[in-house]
């Protein structure tokens, strides 16, 4: 890791992060009104259906971090590395609680697709900074509500949603501006940043594909 959001604030792009989050509005939405996460979400699905959703989940921020740590010290994608958003060892617990083996699950077509977009990024880091951005600013974000929906509706316990708390950060509003100015700090010539968006929209795209898969 190079360095931490709160510590990267030099402006040299600061429409990136708004230029991210029109560009993926529509992804967004689309994503949060599909028909699982309604379900899920309004409680008409039962522990079972969050269970599947989080072993799918385990493949991708398997990935997302294998590739992190690869790149931890590169210029680009080095900035937004920070060890205090590092979720396997948390969701690998949650599943265990969950009564899941993590290591015997197999990933959907939608989620192979998906870990192979992040794979690639391992030689385009500002592509990977859109995987990035995506998973975990929904997590330190959306990701609380789902926390506290799992336990309403479904009496899920706080062992087995470990993956939403995040130890070391104490107040997320406060990171999440600081990542977005990191975002905006970020050295990329008009090329890279372009990728970054496209990027993630196809990020929020392959969520669709999951949420797809795990209604069918």
């Amino acid at each position: 890791m190079t360095t931490t959001p709160e510590a990267s604030r030099t402006a040299t792009r600061p429409q990136l992060s708004e230029d991210l989050r029109a560009a993926t509005a529509v992804a967004h939405d689309r994503a949060e009104r599909a028909t699982f996460v309604d379900d899920l979400m309004s409680g008409r699905l039962d522990a079972s259906g969050y269970r599947r959703m989080a072993a799918q989940l385990y493949f991708v921020y398997r990935a997302l971090e294998e590739v992190g740590d690869d790149l931890a010290d590169d210029p680009v994608a080095g900035p937004v590395v920070d060890e205090r958003l590092r979720r396997v060892p948390r969701l690998s617990a949650d599943l265990v609680a969950l009564g899941l083996d993590p290591d015997a699950a197999t990933p959907l077509p939608g989620v192979a697709a998906y870990v192979a977009a992040i794979e690639a990024t391992r030689t385009d880091p500002a592509r990977f900074v859109a995987h990035h951005y995506t998973r975990y600013l929904g997590d330190l974000s959306g990701g609380q509500v789902i926390r506290s929906r799992m336990k309403l509706h479904y009496g899920l316990t706080d062992e087995m949603l470990t993956f939403y708390v995040f130890d070391g950060i104490d107040k997320l509003k406060r990171y999440k501006d600081a990542y977005r100015a990191t975002l905006d700090g970020l050295p990329l010539d008009d090329d890279q940043a372009r990728a970054v968006i496209d990027e993630a929209v196809a990020a929020f795209e392959h969520n669709e594909r999951l949420f797809a898969e795990l209604a069918a």
